[in-house]
């Protein structure tokens, strides 16, 4: 039955990438930044066969800067129809291969491309919404994965729910069922 949990879960995962309307595309990402929870939505971008998550970012963004100083990291998913949250906790890395910056830069829409092409980094206050401006010559753009040590399926039914605690040990998972 583990198995199957697991398998659900890759599935859920990539399908989060694959599928535009899957309510995985969007996670919640949470850092540490001086001892205080930081969390903000992502957009995860794909899902590696070892269950690793990839999502991009501008290098000049507070998660950057807070991943630097403490690559710890968890993220959250929720399917409301299906009532299933998978929680995600892992050791963020930035990609640094340029070979694969490049590869998953082409993935990006020509329209979304400006996002990372702001001159003052994002988060940084203006007065007004119109001021910010945009390069042409350089972008900021950063691919970040996920390395999950663990991995948490909860599924709410009825007459019981459903708890599962993945451990990662090297490069198998280990499965243990919780209450829920």
């Amino acid at each position: 039955m583990k198995n199957q949990i697991l398998e659900e879960v890759k599935r859920e995962l990539i399908n989060g990438h694959v599928k535009k309307r899957h309510p995985f595309r969007y996670f919640t990402l949470a850092t540490i930044k001086n001892g205080e929870p930081q969390q903000r939505t992502v957009v995860l971008r794909k899902t590696l066969i070892d269950l690793s998550l990839v999502f991009f970012t501008d290098k000049r963004t507070q998660k950057i800067e807070d991943l630097q100083a403490n690559a710890s990291c968890s993220a959250i998913f929720y399917h409301p129809k299906k009532l299933l949250q998978i929680r995600v906790r892992g050791t963020a890395e930035l990609i640094t291969d340029q070979e694969q910056i490049a590869t998953y830069w082409h993935t990006v829409q020509e329209a979304s491309k400006k996002d990372y092409t702001t001159h003052i980094a994002p988060g940084t206050p203006i007065k007004n919404p119109d001021a910010v401006t945009y390069t042409n010559e350089d972008h900021h753009f950063c691919t970040v994965k996920i390395i999950p040590h663990s991995i948490e399926y909860l599924q709410l039914k009825r007459p019981n729910h459903l708890r599962v605690l993945f451990s990662r040990d090297d490069k198998d998972w280990t499965s243990t069922f919780l209450v829920p």
